[in-house]
């Protein structure tokens, strides 16, 4: 394959699947971990994409809502749903921006719970079922991802408390490590760890191994891992030698 084929499926890849590591771009493309490495080093230069830990990411990663949405709906639709049956009538719980938190609000209807979130797709999903205390976290609305953030956003997280937060992620590092690319989401999802007795990190397959630009959390505080029978073995036996309970859909 001509190196400029080769670079433009690596673009492809990376549009459609999100950041991706050189082993799974190597495997994909069928080449050395070598050839994927100077190929990143070339778009990156050109300034098509960007380099982070272990792999590339787009420049306009920060892709809309809908349609980060229709990526691996159904995996997604899973361990929202498993992630969902959790939940008991009585608890508080805090909900992380994403779409498979859209998927497991939705799942959620019927429970006679307090919801607290930042994720505009669950507030329009939840805000008209009566059994659910509805609770919104001010802050900067970000319309492209339908989250609000900034320091109106931290400070609301201080005077709140959830028995458990259902966290998502860009990425799972092979060490165990919550990974993700929007720097701006980053302290809100560590300020919603703080506020929560329990985490749950819910995130299909695809993001394990994963990249990201950012560390938001190491394994030890992590309480438990939904995700699919797809994700990385290695990483998933990282996570339970670290004491996270892993579920597999």
């Amino acid at each position: 394959m001509l190196a400029e084929s080769r670079r433009e499926l690596i673009l492809r890849t990376l549009r459609t699947d999100g950041p991706s590591e050189v082993r799974s771009l190597a495997d994909k493309l069928g080449v050395s971990q070598a050839t994927i490495r100077r190929d990143l080093e070339q778009l990156d230069a050109d300034g098509k994409l960007t380099r982070v830990y272990g792999g590339a990411m787009t420049l306009d990663d920060d892709a809309p809502f809908a349609q980060v949405a229709t990526q691996r709906a159904e995996d997604k639709d899973a361990v929202a749903r498993t992630a969902a049956a959790m939940v008991q009538d009585g608890e508080t719980v805090l909900l992380d921006i994403g779409t498979t938190m859209q998927r497991l609000a939705h799942h959620l209807h019927g429970k006679r719970i307090t919801a607290i979130t930042s994720n505009l797709a669950v507030f329009d999903d939840l805000r008209d079922d009566a059994d659910v205390e509805l609770i919104l976290l001010g802050g900067m609305v970000r319309r492209r991802y339908h989250s609000l953030v900034g320091f109106l956003t931290e400070d609301n997280l201080r005077q709140v408390h959830a028995g458990r937060l259902f966290l998502g992620t860009r990425g799972v590092r092979g060490d165990g490590a919550v990974m993700d690319t929007t720097l701006v989401e980053v302290p809100l999802k560590r300020a919603m760890i703080k506020a929560a007795d329990q985490v749950v990190l819910v995130a299909d397959g695809g993001k394990f191994p994963g990249v990201g630009v950012a560390r938001v959390c190491g394994p030890d505080d992590l309480d438990a891992v939904v995700t699919t029978a797809s994700a990385d073995p290695a990483t998933r036996i990282a996570l339970q030698e670290a004491g996270v309970d892993v579920v597999q859909v």
